[in-house]
């Protein structure tokens, strides 16, 4: 044994015994620590989806398209309606886009509305459509004050599906493909797609 470390060791044995020995007086009572603040239940933390239009809500959403009408989403009942929210800079949105409206042109009992969370001119949005057409009618919705039953994305593209009642039935916080919209519409039941 190395003789150098046993005056190390010594001392540090006497430090402990010290600090093990050093307790409050009887006469000065101990400090207590404050008692820790009830933690909240997990449903009262806020989550990404807060505020957001969730299975079985009958979500309002009236606003004027793109181009000069209104689209009024209590208007599609007796319709499958997917709402789905997309922006010009977003590069999964433009994907999805020729599928959404391939499923509109060709299902008569799915509408499709897309709203643009987007904060450009209204002329420069139009611009846009022109070079990325669709069949459905485009809304405008300023990124800063949603619509409050539909509430701010935490991402995008997001789409809900609303069934012919006005019911939301399913929310898709990812691209969507058609398939994706028939399946959960079957699902829903919903007619099932036919070829």
């Amino acid at each position: 044994m190395n003789t150098m470390n046993r005056p190390l060791r010594l001392s540090a044995l006497v430090v402990v015994l010290v600090l093990a020995a050093c307790k409050p007086h009887p006469e000065q009572p101990q400090a207590t620590a404050p008692k820790p603040a009830p933690t909240q239940p997990a449903t009262a933390t806020l989550s990404p989806t807060a505020g957001l239009a969730d299975v079985g809500a009958q979500p309002k959403l009236r606003l004027p398209t793109v181009d000069g009408k209104t689209f009024d989403l209590a208007e599609q009942r007796g319709h499958w309606v997917v709402v789905n929210y997309w922006a010009t800079w977003c590069g999964p949105c433009l994907e999805e886009m020729p599928d959404l409206s391939a499923l509109a042109a060709l299902r008569e009992y799915i509408k499709v509305v897309g709203v643009a969370n987007d904060d450009i001119a209204p002329v420069e949005l139009q611009a846009f459509l022109q070079k990325h057409p669709v069949v459905y009618p485009i809304v405008q919705v300023d990124p800063g004050a949603p619509p409050a039953d539909f509430g701010t994305p935490p991402t995008l593209p997001i789409s809900w599906l609303i069934d012919p009642q006005g019911k939301v039935v399913k929310r898709f916080m990812r691209p969507v493909k058609a398939a994706d919209i028939e399946a959960a519409i079957a699902a829903a039941g919903g007619p099932a797609a036919a070829g």
